[in-house]
């Protein structure tokens, strides 16, 4: 009885710490697409115009960049392929450290440090992905 409530801790606190992770990067990308991708994208441009990035990969990545937030955080929110969301949300963070360290923003590095150790946790954990679509899908 006491390991079964240990459990359902476990599963509530990697629900909570994925809906929140999930949450966050979902409304990165949708409030850059409600202020237009192609301001964000030109913002982005202005930003990286002394890095050595070709602007027109800036601009194509300032474009997509809002809708695979987006994705990927909702399907870290609803806990649809979780893991396959969280390791792509990984790889998407070691891209923005790469263009963050380029422009030697050194505290946005270290945000994105942050985000990456969230990510290792919950893919680290998964086993406790037990209140998400993935675990509704498994039983059924």
């Amino acid at each position: 009885m006491v390991e079964e409530l240990n459990f359902s801790d476990e599963r509530t606190a990697y629900a909570l710490l994925r809906i929140v992770v999930g949450v966050n990067l979902m409304m990165h990308g949708v409030s850059r697409m409600i202020a237009g991708p192609g301001e964000f994208a030109a913002k982005l441009v202005i930003q990286f115009g002394h890095a050595p990035l070709p602007a027109w990969s800036v601009w194509f990545f300032g474009l997509i960049l809002p809708s695979i937030e987006g994705l990927f955080g909702l399907l870290i929110l609803t806990g649809l392929r979780t893991r396959a969301a969280l390791i792509a949300a990984s790889l998407l963070i070691v891209v923005l450290t790469i263009g963050s360290a380029l422009l030697q923003d050194w505290a946005a590095v270290g945000t994105q440090l942050a985000y990456a150790l969230v990510y290792s946790i919950l893919i680290f954990l998964h086993r406790y992905n037990g209140y998400s679509i993935d675990s509704w899908m498994e039983r059924r």
